[in-house]
């Protein structure tokens, strides 16, 4: 696969002030908003596009194993071998990787301030729309759904949770977070605010914080990434303290 256009040197730079971890398997990156995993539209290079920059001498580049919404910020990953893409694929299908997300929500913490969301999803299509819903277990559409969070901070308009998904569906985070009425902020399209503190909300406020996985040479690793400014200053304005990991 090669990228729609050439990656221009501010794309090239920019790919690269994106790695955080890095060795002969595996690549890891902190992925900024508004760059798309994969699939971007309009002639515009999405990340999987941009590790084109990576490829070796021999024409074998790195390929995303999973990915993130386009205005989710954080941890992605990519295998740089076929070997290591198997492995990992094989421990995502069993649910193996364990992810752990920010999430800025409105109007506060949710009550009980921790634990688990199982709501069943389906997926809707209207146009070239996609958006998922919650409904019954037993819908011929249904897809299982569970995840769990944790409230690190509150303010008098916003929480700050700590969120990790079981499965891997679809938008599922934020789908789930407004099922109980804490749909994160930034995203309209499922209720989230705008504007928080006197302070327009700039994209949808979740950041995969953290991957834990499996590593296809042995052992385990542990890889985070620290919040973007946008996120860092909309956490501010809503009264909320993001503590070191």
């Amino acid at each position: 696969m090669t990228p729609k256009t050439a990656p221009t040197d501010a794309e090239t730079a920019l790919v690269r002030s994106c790695v955080i971890y890095e060795d002969e398997h595996i690549l890891a990156l902190n992925k900024p908003a508004g760059l798309s995993s994969q699939g971007a539209r309009g002639g515009v290079n999405s990340l999987e596009d941009l590790l084109a920059v990576f490829a070796r001498s021999n024409g074998k580049r790195p390929h995303l194993v999973h990915r993130l919404d386009r205005d989710t910020s954080g941890v992605i990953l990519a295998a740089r071998t076929k070997p290591a893409a198997a492995f990992l694929g094989k421990r995502i299908a069993a649910r193996q990787i364990r992810k752990s997300y920010l999430a800025i929500v409105t109007p506060g913490a949710p009550d009980p301030a921790a634990g688990t969301i199982e709501a069943a999803l389906r997926r809707v299509e209207r146009g070239r729309e996609v958006h998922m819903q919650v409904c019954p277990e037993d819908h011929p559409d249904a897809e299982t759904a569970l995840s769990r969070y944790r409230t690190l901070s509150s303010g008098p308009s916003a929480a700050l949770l700590s969120v990790a998904p079981h499965t891997g569906r679809m938008h599922q985070i934020r789908v789930h977070l407004a099922h109980v009425g804490r749909p994160i902020a930034g995203d309209p399209r499922y209720g989230g605010a705008l504007v928080l503190g006197g302070v327009a909300v700039p994209r949808l406020m979740l950041h995969a914080q953290s991957l834990t996985f499996a590593h296809p040479a042995g052992g385990e690793r542990r890889i985070t990434a620290d919040p973007p400014a946008d996120f860092i200053g909309v956490a501010s304005a809503a009264q909320l303290a993001i503590s070191s990991r």
